[in-house]
């Protein structure tokens, strides 16, 4: 039996599938004595370090914990939950830490954007039970702003390389951490999670541990998902955004077996984008809360979902925060959060007052769970003008002249789904965003979408030199020839595509295959 400590914040549906895939029953500790009677202690922490300290004293969680890990009982924490042995965080300097390991955990103070996203290596600097049967030269799936610096190296079990080496796991007697997600990792990540429950295994250092480790660059499969004409909950995709074909909502597969299709092919992440219209309130549409649920069952890559997260009033005048609404995914399986055209509206109103209100969904969301779950959709197009002095917004000149020929364009932001244009550019958007909390963006392409002829490399560049926080680009990648040239040519983290990856044009394990040799990536 497996407890797991659950404080009520952020995707711990994921750890309790995981650990039931590899046959243990799990109970999730309610109360302090749930806490000290535990045979296996599992803490996944998620987001915020002052928001998780602050949960575990209200809900007097603390005092039954600290006599668990002085117990000598295996413990495994994970992420914020490593992060909570340490004295306290950069992150909220006002809230102590269990104080089990000396040391602090501080923001990462690197050239690379942060947060730290995505798949890396880890070096073993001690024998542990955690690898045996991995060779050590595997990735494992990191999403963070902060690491832990260790007093005591003989606590440090695997460092990672991210503009300088970091503290990616601990082990102290029975007592075991990792700040990467191993419920997230893919198959690795469920080895490791077996290996800390059996408890018999050999201990060792795995024979190929890099010396230094790498972040691999990530492919995405996006399923934009929407209730056909017969209210059938599909995978669809538009073409310039228009996703009819002769008069019906085209209809490319089911969201869950298509997730579980791209998690076998290899993809570093999936999103789900909710394309339907909300004619009430988000969290009625349960068939969407039901594809998170039942796809996080089988698929232990990170997972995003987006589409209505912002304030609601339902009929009955009840009103819900945008922050409940992602509450309510992130406990359905998702791990990160899209906001798209809600992030607009935001902007403008930040740049009408000249100062945020604190109140915003990204604000919110970000407060609670860390920037590293709050994702921003963007979806500009070009528009042309002859020269800068024509506009107020961020141009560039470009090597793609516009229909007269002029040589400048900005990217304008829509909502809508790129039916109707802001005065607002992505630039802009995506600085202000950052600056709100946001943590990646997505960046989109309506000129580009369902055209096959490669991403928009101008824009991509000009949203990803504007920003500190990770890019994803999107649309228009048509063979796997693009993805090789939007790593190439951009500092862009991730690559994401779907009509392709839908219509098996380009197989997942094909752009792998392409690009392998060329940047780095996790096979």
């Amino acid at each position: 039996m497996i407890t797991l400590l659950d404080y009520g914040a952020g995707n711990v549906r994921s750890v309790i599938n995981a650990i039931e895939k590899l046959g243990e029953r799990i109970s999730v500790a309610k109360t302090g004595r749930d806490i000290l009677d535990a045979e296996k202690l599992v803490f996944p922490g998620v987001g915020n370090f002052g928001s998780m300290m602050q949960i575990l004293r209200q809900k007097q969680f603390v005092e039954p914990l600290l006599g668990y890990l002085g117990s000598g009982r295996p413990f495994l924490g994970i992420c914020v939950g490593m992060q909570a042995l340490f004295e306290g965080s950069d992150e909220a300097p006002e809230e102590r830490g269990l104080g089990v390991l000396s040391g602090r955990v501080k923001r990462f103070d690197v050239a690379l954007a942060v947060p730290h996203i995505g798949w890396n290596g880890i070096s073993v600097k001690q024998p542990t039970g955690l690898f045996d049967t991995l060779q050590g030269d595997e990735k494992f799936y990191f999403v963070h702003s902060y690491h832990a610096v260790a007093d005591d190296p003989a606590v440090v079990l695997t460092t990672t390389d991210y503009g300088y080496p970091f503290v990616s796991a601990v082990q102290k007697g029975g007592i075991q951490g990792t700040q990467f997600h191993p419920e997230k990792s893919g198959a690795s990540g469920l080895t490791l999670l077996e290996n800390f429950i059996r408890q018999d295994r050999r201990v060792a250092i795995p024979s190929t541990c890099p010396p230094q480790t790498r972040l691999a660059k990530r492919i995405i499969a996006c399923l934009d998902v929407r209730a056909n004409d017969r209210g059938d909950l599909v995978v669809t995709k538009g073409d310039q955004y228009d996703v009819r074909e002769d008069g019906n909502v085209r209809n490319l597969g089911k969201p869950v077996e298509l997730a579980g299709r791209y998690f076998e092919e290899g993809a570093d992440e999936i999103t789900f984008l909710n394309i339907t219209g909300f004619r009430d309130f988000p969290l009625e549409d349960m068939p969407m809360i039901e594809v998170l649920k039942e796809t996080s069952k089988n698929v232990f890559v990170p997972l995003t979902i987006g589409g209505g997260i912002r304030d609601y009033t339902d009929k009955n005048g009840r009103t819900y925060t945008a922050l409940q609404v992602a509450a309510e995914y992130f406990r359905s399986g998702a791990d990160k959060i899209s906001i798209g055209s809600d992030a607009v509206d935001v902007v403008e109103a930040v740049l009408k007052t000249g100062r945020p209100t604190g109140r915003s969904a990204i604000e919110q969301i970000s407060h609670v769970y860390g920037n590293q779950a709050v994702v921003i959709s963007i979806d500009p197009r070009r528009v042309y003008v002859d020269s800068p002095d024509q506009t107020p917004h961020a141009t560039i000149e470009t090597a793609i002249p516009g229909p007269k020929g002029q040589r400048y364009c900005w990217f304008q932001c829509t909502v809508k789904g790129g039916r109707e244009g802001r005065d607002v550019d992505a630039v802009t958007l995506a600085r202000t965003c950052e600056r709100l909390g946001a943590g990646e963006i997505l960046l989109n392409c309506i000129d580009r979408d369902g055209t096959n002829m490669g991403f928009d490399i101008e824009l991509i560049n000009a949203v990803k030199q504007s920003v500190s926080i990770p890019v994803i680009a999107s649309s228009g990648a048509g063979c796997e020839a693009h993805f090789a040239e939007v790593f190439e040519k951009t500092d862009a983290e991730s690559a994401l595509a779907a009509g392709i990856f839908h219509r098996r044009e380009v197989p997942i394990s094909a752009v792998k295959a392409y690009l392998n040799g060329k940047v780095e990536i996790r096979l």
